[in-house]
């Protein structure tokens, strides 16, 4: 256009920036920026709006802050443009600042501020700003309106206000697949409302709203949470059923779900079903088959993996490691370790050391468990020190078992298993007198709290 002689105006220049916008062109955008600036457009409304969306949208906040303070006059889309901005980078501060900013210079925000601002996830303080935010909604009149309503839903499940989240959800007059999908997924993230989210998946089932493939995993990795494997074969008979995908996320849903319910077969046969798969598609096959006492099948998946150039994380080695401790595979676990350090690069967690622990402890290796333990840089946990004294329980071992009680006691004082593993390992070896009183020291602990407490100089008295 410029070659052949013609002038942009506000309306190609604006075009142009839209163009560089959508495509995250900023180079060409600077390029056009730079013919407006030589030109009579710079001042326009329109102009300067496109421009500070392709700052905005292309991540350059610092320009786009430059630019909005230095309009002469500010319309709704330029303060809906910047706030969208801060909200893309997740500056949740900026965000509600620059929409406080907003209202008191006069302006009235409208949906797409507002829902704008609730994109965002909010920090510690979130819960009463997204208060704030429901509030001017309400003074607004748009509590009808049903995307809000939906991305006050999600704002709220996200920070964790589930009652807040579900009463609005229940008033809604149009449920839809935002307010649904954030429910249930936020149902899902926590153990005490597996069933909550069962309910909801119902419910929601019976109002034919349309499922997508973010709510079928919420719900299925649910059905893995309480074995549910009925439920869990409908939503794979209804995932199949809605022209399917081949999702790795649903894949991996559908192999967990499966695994988790011992439906090993099924597990697997999804496994083998996937066009694509990714460590997570492995290590939840492997995981299911070290839980449900197949070790060697769990290694040989892990050897095909290898094979297939298919990079193991911390997670693939903890759910190797488990299998090998289940299976009693105690050189194979040893190998498994030292792979994951040398051959990966992986720093071993607790986890990790917790399962060499409980591993060596049920082969019997207790002195090597406890060594482990010494040797280890990180603070033991009470699941290193309950494996040992599990294991010294079983094996006898009075010296390592009184250690790890002392420790134990010192966590978790109000524990009361530990205290009757210990009574167990002194009845275990005739003494009665010592059985008693970790019996009375339970009684006594599930009242008063005395981390100070310890075994050794106790049972010296």
């Amino acid at each position: 256009m410029r070659k052949a002689g013609f002038k942009g105006n506000q309306f190609s220049y604006g075009s142009a920036l839209k163009a560089c916008t959508g495509l995250r062109y900023f180079k060409g955008g600077m390029q056009i920026q730079g013919c407006i600036e030589k030109g009579r457009f710079v001042g326009n409304l329109f102009v300067q709006s496109g421009l500070l969306d392709l700052h905005a949208k292309c991540g350059n906040m610092e320009d786009a802050s430059r630019l909005f303070y230095g309009m002469g006059k500010r319309d709704l889309v330029s303060w809906n443009v910047m706030i969208g901005g801060f909200v893309l980078q997740g500056l949740a501060d900026k965000a509600f600042q620059l929409l406080r900013q907003m209202m008191r210079e006069g302006n009235v925000p409208d949906c797409f501020t507002l829902g704008g601002v609730l994109r965002v996830s909010f920090g510690d303080d979130g819960i009463m700003k997204i208060g704030q935010v429901h509030g001017l909604i309400q003074q607004l009149g748009f509590e009808s309106h049903n995307v809000l309503a939906a991305s006050l839903v999600d704002a709220y499940s996200k920070c964790g206000s589930l009652q807040c989240a579900f009463k609005l959800y229940k008033n809604m007059p149009m449920k839809d697949i935002i307010s649904c999908t954030a429910l249930i997924t936020s149902f899902a993230r926590e153990d005490k409302h597996n069933r909550d989210a069962l309910d909801l998946f119902k419910e929601i089932n019976s109002l034919q709203v349309e499922m997508d493939d973010m709510i079928l995993c919420s719900v299925l990795n649910v059905c893995a949470n309480v074995a549910d494997l009925k439920l869990g074969r409908q939503i794979h008979a209804c995932y199949l059923k809605c022209q399917p995908t081949n999702d790795v996320a649903m894949g991996n849903a559908l192999i967990d779900m499966y695994a988790k319910c011992g439906a090993i077969k099924d597990a697997n046969k999804v496994f083998n079903e996937m066009d694509e798969r990714n460590v997570i598609s492995w290590t939840s096959l492997i995981a299911g088959y070290g839980k449900h006492g197949y070790g060697h099948e769990a290694i040989a998946l892990y050897e095909k993996m290898e094979h297939e150039r298919m990079k193991p994380n911390g997670v693939t080695f903890l759910s190797l490691l488990f299998a090998c401790s289940h299976t009693g595979l105690i050189n194979k676990g040893s190998e498994l370790f030292n792979a994951m350090v040398s051959k990966y690069g992986i720093f071993p967690q607790a986890e990790h050391l917790s399962c060499m622990v409980d591993l060596f402890a049920r082969g019997g290796q207790l002195e090597a468990a406890y060594e482990l333990i010494r040797l280890m840089n990180i603070e033991p946990t009470s699941s290193l020190w309950g494996a040992i004294l599990g294991a010294s329980n079983i094996y006898g071992n009075m010296n390592l078992g009184e250690e790890a009680a002392t420790h134990l006691f010192n966590m978790d004082p109000e524990k009361s298993v530990n205290y009757i593993a210990l009574a167990g390992l002194y009845a275990g070896a005739g003494a009665w007198e010592n059985a008693w009183e970790a019996r009375k020291l339970m009684e006594e602990r599930s009242a008063i709290k005395d981390p100070g407490y310890s075994l050794l100089s106790s049972a010296d008295k």
